[in-house]
């Protein structure tokens, strides 16, 4: 245990495969906690073994190629946002050729998918970028507060009004407004939203001189406006006013390969932070990443991956320090071959992602021949399209 922990330090990403006559479980398990790849209990057998070894260099080759492909997503299109899928990869392609247009932007999504990230980068790459960017969550904010924080107010307009208010849209001038839950913004203040978006005019409550301004909109809603507009809860005139261009954000169960890479780079974040000496995850960690829905997109994740690392006891993130159930509770039951199986196919994801559907360039990124690259495709049945 002593020499398998001394190795794990010197060279974290080393496979480690300890054989021995100990039949106690807890041994199996300790050292599979402490880092090991696998446990093989006397007597050898050598084809078993070898076995054993080929898989274990195969993992080695898989897991540093998704390295450098994590490496590679922290220069994705949009700086800051760190993605590998495909679906994902389109999004920041879009941004790209929108943030340095005037037009208004329209994000929709899940709760905790990142739009205020992706307005914020909307923000950065435009010509607006040294002006202010003011975020507004429209649902946070009482109905009778929502006018005046918005339009801003004079003094004595009303009971409390000691003294002259500028409202978020007047303090974004010349930068960027974010509009968050607009789908939560009563019909009343829609008409008033409406009439700025026309003419860039707003009118401090209790003020009676107009102020121009000049400001871009960027939305973001995790409702279904179509329906809202349906049944009169949304205007339709300020829908299009606002849906100049919309961005549709994947949920992180759609956005394949990226729960891994993203727990990744939370989890080298916050062991740095919190100054722990946790290096990665279990496979069966892994596999809890891949299989859960994560209902709350990526700030579920973040938060579960900070939580793993407080947690956690030993050099690798368990199922339960996610606080994810795991089938898979025996060193011998890893289920190694479906565990290669999906690392494979989300290492050719991502490769494919990378070389933008260039077969030739991403059999050069994997290291293999395109005859090679096709057939695995097809084994794994990805499209280009995938």
């Amino acid at each position: 245990m002593a020499t398998l922990s001394e190795i794990l330090t010197i060279a974290p990403a080393t496979k480690v495969i300890i054989a021995t006559g100990n039949e106690t479980r807890e041994h199996a398990l300790r050292a599979v906690a402490l880092g090991a790849y696998d446990f093989y209990q006397k007597p050898i057998d050598i084809d078993v073994l070898r076995l054993i070894v080929c898989r274990a260099g195969q993992m080695f080759e898989l897991e540093a190629e998704n390295r450098r492909l994590i490496d590679a997503a922290a220069m994705s299109p949009v700086d800051g946002i760190i993605a590998g899928s495909p679906e994902m990869l389109q999004v920041l392609r879009n941004i790209e050729k929108i943030a340095p247009t005037d037009v208004a932007v329209l994000l929709l999504g899940e709760s905790g998918t990142g739009k205020e990230l992706l307005a914020r980068a909307i923000h950065k790459m435009s010509a607006r970028a040294s002006a202010p960017f003011v975020p507004i969550n429209c649902a946070a904010i009482p109905e009778t507060l929502l006018e005046s924080e918005l339009f801003g107010h004079e003094k004595g307009a009303f009971t409390g009004a000691l003294k002259q208010n500028i409202g978020r849209i007047e303090s974004a001038d010349r930068g960027t407004l974010f509009l968050d839950e607009i789908g939560d913004v009563p019909l009343t203040m829609q008409v008033k939203l409406l009439r700025f978006l026309q003419y860039q005019v707003v009118e401090r409550i209790g003020g009676r001189k107009p102020v121009q301004v000049d400001v871009r909109i960027v939305c973001a809603t995790n409702q279904d406006l179509d329906r809202m507009m349906a049944e009169g809860r949304f205007r339709e005139d300020l829908f299009y006013r606002l849906n100049e261009v919309t961005v549709r954000v994947p949920p992180l169960r759609e956005r394949l390969g990226d729960a891994v890479l993203l727990g990744s780079f939370f989890l080298r974040r916050f062991a740095s932070e919190y100054g722990r000496q946790i290096r990665g995850f279990s496979a069966n960690a892994l596999a809890a990443i891949q299989a859960h829905q994560w209902p709350g997109n990526v700030r579920e994740l973040e938060n579960r991956i900070k939580r793993a690392v407080v947690m956690s006891d030993g050099p690798l993130a368990s199922p339960a320090d996610l606080g994810l159930s795991s089938k898979e509770d025996e060193p011998r039951l890893l289920g190694i071959r479906a565990a290669r199986a999906r690392a494979e196919r989300e290492v050719l994801q991502l490769a494919l992602a990378q070389a933008g559907s260039n077969l030739s360039k991403a059999a050069k990124l994997l290291g293999i021949s395109r005859p090679t690259l096709y057939d695995l495709m097809q084994q794994h049945q990805i499209g280009l399209d995938a």
